[in-house]
């Protein structure tokens, strides 16, 4: 399966998911690796949009062609969340479930809902369990954001 994600340049051939494990993110806790990829370019761009502030037009981004092993998936479906799963901050009960699903290390890839596209899903990587060698870059290239999405 080919999966996406948008990265800033210098960090373009880094799978280990380090950003979140220093930040956190909604389905994970800092401290924890986990690598955020999309369903499509446009899931990708909509998920950087909305944590950009306006005005600010991202620069020197990539986008990565990764394929992914779909023999090692799981799903989180929507009607299990609690109703706050899309809030921002980031709600516990969504890092909580991130954190079981790399703890547990059962599957590679854990398919989430999009908090930004309703329909749209993210696939979330687990860079230590043991089928993390089969993950793929196929190709990068140079990435532009349309202006118009960041400016008033």
């Amino acid at each position: 399966m080919k999966v996406y994600r948008l990265s800033k340049a210098q960090f373009a051939n880094d799978l280990s998911g380090k950003g979140a494990e220093l930040a956190g993110g909604r389905w994970n806790s800092k401290g924890l690796p986990m690598l955020y990829t999309s369903s499509s370019r446009a899931l990708c761009t909509a998920e950087i949009a909305v944590h950009t502030p306006l005005g600010i037009v991202p620069t020197d981004y990539v986008i990565i062609e990764i394929e992914i092993p779909d023999d090692s998936l799981e799903e989180i479906k929507v009607v299990i969340l609690p109703k706050n799963w899309r809030e921002f901050p980031h709600s516990q009960s969504t890092k909580k479930l991130g954190d079981i699903f790399l703890k547990n290390c059962k599957n590679l890839t854990l398919k989430v809902p999009s908090a930004v596209v309703s329909g749209d899903y993210n696939f979330l990587i687990n860079p230590f369990h043991p089928g993390f060698a089969k993950v793929k870059i196929l190709q990068k290239e140079v990435f532009e954001f349309d202006r118009r999405l960041f400016i008033k």
